[in-house]
């Protein structure tokens, strides 16, 4: 008799069963760990590089996108950190994100690094590595997760206090 295995994966082999099973269905599921929508509204099919998408704003009216790559195989290369590094070129994102089931190779890491970082204004400029590795063990465990501005740095530069009006709200509320 068999069975049809429902829920979502808790640790690394239950992700390692659903990434042998259903391909698919594994990158839908590590687009959820890093918060990502599924490309395309989860079409199967070509997916030009990218299986999901984040938005996110750090600046008035311009929405930036980070492109998440997904692979759940055994192994990776170096040559799909320059894929994603060219995805996210071609996409005018800010990030990419490569989430991953096996080991990041050390060539990768490098490759990554030296793709430089997405500096945010609203974050006093600091820098967001623009190509980031995320394996899935560590997204699981909570040691590892997506760094990008989450837009609460959007304030104005500068703000003129009105400490009149704000100590008079304060006295009506007594």
């Amino acid at each position: 008799m068999q069975f049809d295995v429902q829920g979502t994966p808790k640790d690394l082999d239950g992700a390692r069963d659903l990434a042998e099973r259903d391909k698919y269905q594994f990158k839908w599921w590590a687009c959820s760990l890093v918060n990502a929508q599924p490309y395309q509204g989860k079409k199967k099919g070509a997916d030009s590089g990218i299986d999901g998408l984040i938005f996110f704003q750090d600046e008035k009216n311009k929405p930036k996108k980070i492109v998440v790559s997904v692979k759940g195989g055994n192994h990776v290369s170096v040559a799909m950190i320059r894929d994603l590094a060219h995805v996210v070129e071609r996409e005018e994102a800010a990030i990419g994100l490569f989430v991953t089931l096996a080991e990041p190779t050390k060539p990768m890491r490098k490759e990554a690094t030296e793709c430089g970082f997405y500096k945010s204004e609203a974050y006093g400029n600091k820098p967001f590595p623009k190509i980031q590795i995320l394996t899935v063990a560590d997204l699981l465990t909570g040691q590892a997760r997506a760094d990008y501005p989450t837009g609460l740095g959007l304030a104005p530069k500068s703000t003129p206090k009105d400490t009149t009006r704000t100590r008079k709200k304060q006295q009506d509320l007594l």
